[in-house]
């Protein structure tokens, strides 16, 4: 991996924590992911299960995390399955992990073979009352195809039909959203990265390049800064291609007088940063185009300081509603009747704002975390509000990664990504 090695006390922490929620007699076992196939002996770059990584570090494929607290033996409370390296594959695919470097990039002692999986398994289940299987219960996922956690839930189930089943993702959503000190230095990492990349196209932006070529200066400054790529599809929109939420063809060519919408960012050791910043083609705003940014941006300052603990993802989107209202009505995009008869399962504003204004971020870029308990102190979440005009030719959307703290206003992880509309043209001015 290009990244540097992460201490393992971090997944030595991380797997106690889970532990402690297992019920008596109970043992958890969690897959890598699959190498998905594209056609011929072609594949998809891997890319690690996340809940595997949080509780192992281990980044390849084929590994298998069995946790039980109550093993006969100590040896078997924390196992790690790793494929069988040789010098064939050292030469054919590179290094992977043996015994002892898994034991330091894990912290976990007791290392087995995969082809032992079966054996050692079947002996402790025999110990076992309960299985705690990996489920994805994110509220946005819709995977359809069968992952390798999958069929092993398949397999488990008919092997041994007597046991319990519990699912490991209610512990996750609740362990994953709380951030430790060395997953946030990794995010901060991402996050400045991204910086880099950003400043780099502020220079580079001008009437005539088009987006894809933006997109490759981002890909070039995350690389040569040791980031696996894009944490996420980037989003380089110029002009009506902002107002397509999703829009990732990233083909057209930038223009006087447009805005360009970016939303991309930089993955590092599987964290992601979530960056989004909209800025003038040409290097200067219109007045029209300043007075909806600074609309968007009086939005997010204001919904960043809701960021605190006790504040309830639910009533949080709702307060921001009311502010993105507020603007809306200066901007002469709303007036009254429209907010006195709006239809309150879809309000007003949603005609120029339309999807969610914050969400967890970590190992996922939709990371896990609860949504129904109030927030805590190191959580972090996305703040991005946005404005959509296809009428005028333009939407803008802002958007940073904020860190939850005891008191006061959250911590900006891009605090030093320019966002200001002088910030954004001083910038573009010294090309």
């Amino acid at each position: 991996m290009k990244y540097d090695l992460i201490d393992s006390n971090l997944f030595i922490k991380n797997r106690q924590k889970f532990m402690a929620q297992m019920k008596p007699k109970s043992i958890a076992v969690f897959n890598s992911n699959d190498i998905y196939p594209i056609g011929a002996d072609s594949t998809m770059p891997f890319q690690q299960a996340r809940d595997l990584f949080y509780l192992s570090g281990v980044d390849q494929e084929e590994s298998i995390l069995v946790l039980f607290p109550d093993a006969h033996e100590a040896k078997h409370k924390e196992v790690l399955f790793v494929r069988e390296t040789n010098e064939h594959i050292a030469v054919w695919e590179g290094e992977k992990l043996t015994k002892e470097k898994a034991l330091e990039v894990s912290g976990i002692k007791t290392t087995y073979w995969l082809k032992e999986f079966d054996k050692i398994f079947y002996e402790l289940m025999t110990e076992a009352e309960t299985v705690y299987f990996n489920t994805n219960e994110h509220y946005r996922q819709s995977v359809e195809t069968e992952t390798r956690e999958d069929r092993f839930i398949k397999w488990c189930k008919d092997k041994f039909p007597a046991h319990k089943w519990e699912k490991s993702n209610q512990i996750l959503q609740e362990l994953r959203g709380n951030k430790e000190p060395q997953e946030i230095k990794l995010m901060q990492q991402a996050c400045n990265i991204t910086e880099k990349a950003f400043k780099r196209v502020l220079q580079f932006t001008k009437p005539g390049v088009w987006e894809y070529e933006i997109e490759a200066e981002f890909i070039h400054e995350f690389t040569r800064n040791r980031s696996r790529g894009f944490a996420y599809t980037p989003i380089i929109a110029s002009g009506n291609n902002a107002n397509v939420l999703h829009y990732i063809e990233n083909k057209a060519q930038c223009k006087e007088g447009e805005l360009l919408l970016i939303d991309a960012g930089a993955e590092y050791a599987n964290y992601a940063s979530d960056m989004t910043r909209t800025i003038p083609v040409s290097g200067r705003f219109t007045d029209r185009q300043k007075q909806v940014y600074n609309a968007v941006l009086k939005v997010k300052k204001e919904a960043t300081k809701m960021l605190v603990p006790g504040t309830m993802w639910k009533e949080y989107h709702e307060e921001v509603g009311k502010l993105m209202t507020s603007e809306l009505l200066d901007l002469g995009l709303l007036d009254k009747a429209d907010v006195q008869n709006e239809n309150p399962d879809w309000p007003a504003y949603k005609k120029y704002f339309m999807h969610g204004t914050s969400h967890h971020i970590g190992l996922d870029t939709h990371d896990y975390g609860p949504l129904k308990k109030p927030m805590k102190a190191n959580m972090v979440f996305t703040v991005e509000p946005g404005i959509y005009l296809p009428d005028e030719g333009f939407g803008i959307r802002l958007e940073d990664d904020m860190v939850i703290q005891e008191s006061g206003e959250p911590f900006n992880l891009m605090k030093n990504i320019p966002l200001e509309v002088e910030e954004i043209e001083e910038w573009m001015k010294n090309k």
